[in-house]
């Protein structure tokens, strides 16, 4: 085990999410802890909590910065709960703390996260039905890379990220 893992941010709606995208989540969470990466999230349900559940149930790290001032709201497969107090700007932190990030659908929070790493300079790995940016704006194609499934998306993750895995 690297004592400098990769981390490894996934975004995504928090609220209701489709079953199949519930079920890609997990699979992504199962992938990120395979390859010994740590999985950082908003720590709240839907997408977050799929991959939560996923990279738990196989022995990896989750951490999930949360909205709030408690950790009461934070879903049941994080390893760590932070609270940050800060609501929806808690996704700057979210986005500092990963080295890359895993895109599911999702709403503007999603969005904004989306823009801050791209801004930042991180690579964002983006699944099928994520906001097509690059229909709208010219974006660096070596930041964001569509990904087809789990395997696609969690291998680009890393790659981007300069993992040794």
């Amino acid at each position: 085990m690297s004592a400098n893992r990769v981390v490894i941010g996934v975004i995504g709606g928090g609220a209701q999410v489709a079953q199949s995208v519930y079920d890609t989540a997990i699979e992504v969470g199962r992938l990120i802890a395979r390859n010994e990466a740590f999985l950082v999230c908003g720590g709240l349900g839907g997408v977050m909590e799929a991959a939560s559940k996923g990279a738990s149930e196989n022995n990896g790290t989750v951490i999930g910065i949360l909205p709030g001032d408690t950790v009461d709201e934070a879903n049941p497969y994080l390893t760590v709960r932070i609270p940050s107090g800060m609501g929806v700007g808690r996704n700057v932190l979210v986005v500092r703390a990963a080295d890359v990030l895993i895109a599911f659908p999702g709403s503007y929070g999603t969005l904004s996260e989306i823009a801050l790493a791209l801004h930042m300079g991180k690579g964002v790995v983006y699944m099928p039905g994520t906001w097509p940016l690059h229909k709208i704006a010219r974006i660096e194609s070596s930041l964001f890379k569509e990904a087809i499934d789990p395997i696609h998306a969690v291998g680009l993750a890393l790659d981007m990220a300069g993992s040794p895995f």
